[in-house]
């Protein structure tokens, strides 16, 4: 981790109106004065399940995921994070300390507001507080309907999913390198590596997608979209 020096304004920030369109000058000037921007290289913890919540995060630059875990040491991959989105929101309220932990899938920026002088302004700005609300609770729905996809599907339906999820959501391309590996590919939808690596070489053999190691592009995407939706 490094912390970027020469911060902008919140108020120059060119998110500022996508993110935090509800704050007055003088709120925006509070944030800028308690922020740090925190650089993180491709595979560094960005929290730690248990750790103490202390800032709010929100994703300037990168992606990263959400995970959790068990016993053993094995992974369930909660959700994948794009940039704008909030990082800590699922447990900045409800909870001292983080419930999962957050990892960077590539090179990321992520602004940290003190979480004290973030609170301040919710308490004081109530149209903000709905609006931050209103993200909190689209991010919990938009969990819980991504494994209630992927818990009804087959396991050619999962692989299709998440060929669409990151086509569709992620990079907006039917042409794109896959972040995760194929073991974390399995964490998310919940299926073995091994199951995840042979359906991906059958979607190859049926000339579906092309693959060179990480790099995917969607050939048929209209059939991905058939398989996913029969599951």
């Amino acid at each position: 981790m490094r912390e970027l020096e020469n911060l902008n304004s919140c108020k120059s920030c060119v998110y500022n109106k996508l993110l935090f369109g509800g704050l007055t000058d003088e709120e925006l000037d509070f944030f800028t004065e308690h922020k740090q921007e925190l650089e993180f290289k491709k595979g560094e913890i960005i929290s730690k399940e248990g750790a103490p919540i202390t800032s709010f995060l929100y994703l300037k630059e990168g992606l990263v995921k959400l995970y959790k875990e068990s016993p053993g040491s094995k992974s369930q991959i909660i959700s994948i994070a794009k940039p704008l989105d909030f990082i800590s929101l699922l447990s900045i309220f409800s909870n001292s300390t983080y419930k999962y932990n957050v990892a960077a899938l590539e090179d990321t920026v992520v602004c940290s507001i003190h979480l004290d002088a973030f609170k301040k302004v919710i308490g004081q700005n109530g149209p903000f507080a709905l609006e931050i609300m209103s993200k909190m609770s689209k991010m919990y729905d938009d969990i819980i309907e991504s494994r209630f996809e992927i818990n009804r599907k087959h396991l050619r339906g999962r692989i299709a999913f998440i060929l669409l999820y990151f086509s569709n959501h992620i990079y907006h391309s039917d042409e794109f390198e896959l972040p995760i590996s194929r073991r974390e590919i399995a964490e998310l939808i919940e299926m073995t590596t091994e199951n995840v690596i042979r359906i991906l070489s059958e979607f190859r053999k049926d000339n579906i997608v092309q693959i060179d190691g990480k790099n995917i592009k969607l050939i048929e995407p209209e059939r991905i979209e058939s398989i996913c939706k029969l599951g």
